[in-house]
């Protein structure tokens, strides 16, 4: 049974940088055709798709972040990452990781795994 984590800071100062790791077990990120996700969620834009990198390491960023954003593995550890530049209090979200086989979508019924969520806030 696959199973992703996140871990990171629960509070960020606007204009630092934020940096998310979602960690796996049972399985392994370089496995053919998964993406491995980043969204995150807030109760008034519902939610929203930051990026992917794939189970190849190419990677996607929503045109949204305004080239805010990287997404990077260790496939020694099982992990890949997020870094969020520049942050605002427009940040602050549930962040989620997610994995799915197949074609990347933005649909959450398609998505295999997801971890728990780990809330941001973005305040001073």
């Amino acid at each position: 049974q696959v199973q992703l984590r996140e871990s990171g800071p629960g509070l960020v100062k606007p204009s630092q940088t934020l940096s998310l790791t979602c960690t796996v077990s049972g399985g392994s990120i370089i496995t053919n055709y998964y993406y491995w996700t980043w969204i995150r969620q807030t109760p008034g834009k519902g939610l929203e798709w930051l990026g992917y990198i794939s189970y190849s390491g190419s990677t996607y960023y929503s045109p949204s972040l305004k080239g805010r954003s990287d997404i990077s593995r260790d496939t020694s550890k099982n992990q890949f990452t997020l870094q969020l530049y520049s942050v605002t209090p427009d940040d602050t979200a549930v962040y989620y990781c997610a994995a799915k086989r197949g074609a990347w979508s933005a649909r959450r019924g398609e998505y295999d795994y997801w971890g728990q969520g780990t809330q941001v806030t973005v305040s001073s």
